[in-house]
């Protein structure tokens, strides 16, 4: 396990929080009920779930993602592709229901073409809390609300999939009508390159510069009053992390997001609290990256029933001597000795 990691705002060193038990100790907290399918979803939260549901056929909808046709007009060298419900409890509480295309039954070339796109790399993250902590920066998450359906995909390319389950309507062949999907849905999969490529230009159009190092990664500065204003935006999937230095009317932080929340769907989640599985907490001076939730998470799932009683100090996977071993080792090495032999067995 990699211990927190604490940014300072005089030194911004990356400071392992060891002992300090944020890192090292953690509380596990009862394991995610969300449904894996829609029976399961339906049996548990009948009238929750079926909201979320509808919400999200709103959604296609307003945003014309298909188009109904029936099922003797797909050509037949085209074959369907189903649509599933995904289902998701979000940390607020709110029932979430997204409709994903299964996207591991399209076929490469006549589907799809391109599939690749970047997203924000773990170590940006952490240069990123690092300048936050360094240069007092507030740090602010948006998400893009259902953000591949804002993207667009190429001219002529269709992907022809089942109706959504449970809204199926028959077509004049007597046939379940069939969805022309003409716009990007969650699960194709091309689905993450087209919001990328619609999204992206935007970001260089509005004037910021793009990071060579980290495509995910923009920054804007601009001369306001007589003092410089800096804003940076770290990009992940359909959540931006917004780092920025003045944030009052007619500030530059001020006019992005105005400008965003004219051309977007978006929601101000306000402070940064999580990303990437890393908790994020500040205060004045520092900021504090750990994985305390997703730890929980993963023994949840991995290990239900707590430690096996089988489990002995043995099988842990290094010595509790391996740190004085290693620094041995390098010292050995340093004056040109070969490494100590108990060092193997630390493994």
């Amino acid at each position: 396990q990699q211990p927190a990691v604490l940014f300072t705002a005089r030194t911004s060193r990356r400071t392992p929080l060891w002992g300090r038990g944020s890192g090292c100790a953690f509380t596990v907290s009862p394991a995610s009920a969300d449904p894996k399918t829609r029976k399961q979803a339906l049996k548990l939260d009948r009238a929750g779930w079926t909201t979320a549901e509808r919400a999200e056929i709103a959604n296609h909808q307003q945003n014309g993602s298909w188009e109904l046709i029936d099922r003797s007009d797909v050509p037949p060298d085209r074959q369907l592709v189903r649509l599933i419900w995904v289902y998701k409890t979000k940390r607020s509480g709110n029932l979430k229901a997204r409709l994903c295309v299964q996207g591991c039954a399209q076929v490469a070339g006549i589907d799809y073409h391109q599939t690749f796109c970047s997203t924000l790399r773990a170590t940006s993250l952490r240069v990123l809390a690092a300048l936050a902590a360094r240069n007092r920066l507030a740090m602010r998450r948006w998400d893009f609300v259902a953000a591949y359906l804002q993207g667009e995909l190429e001219p002529g390319e269709v992907v022809y999939c089942r109706a959504p389950p449970g809204y199926e309507t028959l077509g004049s062949d007597g046939h379940a009508r069939v969805c022309k999907v003409v716009k990007p849905i969650y699960g194709m999969a091309q689905a993450g390159r087209r919001w990328q490529r619609s999204l992206f230009p935007w970001l260089r159009q509005w004037g910021f510069s793009q990071c060579s190092t980290d495509p995910c990664v923009f920054t804007a500065e601009r001369k306001i009053n007589n003092r410089v204003q800096r804003l940076i935006v770290g990009c992940y999937v359909d959540d931006l992390f917004t780092l920025y230095s003045d944030d009052g009317p007619g500030s530059l932080y001020e006019s992005f997001t105005s400008d965003l929340a004219s051309r977007w769907n978006v929601e101000d989640e306000g402070p940064v609290s999580d990303l990437l599985n890393v908790d994020i907490s500040r205060d004045a001076d520092h900021v504090l990256l750990r994985q305390q939730t997703y730890i929980a998470h993963l023994v949840n799932t991995y290990l239900p029933d707590g430690v096996p009683s089988t489990f002995h100090k043995n099988h842990a996977p290094a010595s509790d001597e391996l740190p004085k071993l290693v620094n041995d080792a390098l010292a050995a090495k340093a004056k040109g000795l070969p490494p100590p032999t108990d060092l193997r067995s630390a493994y």
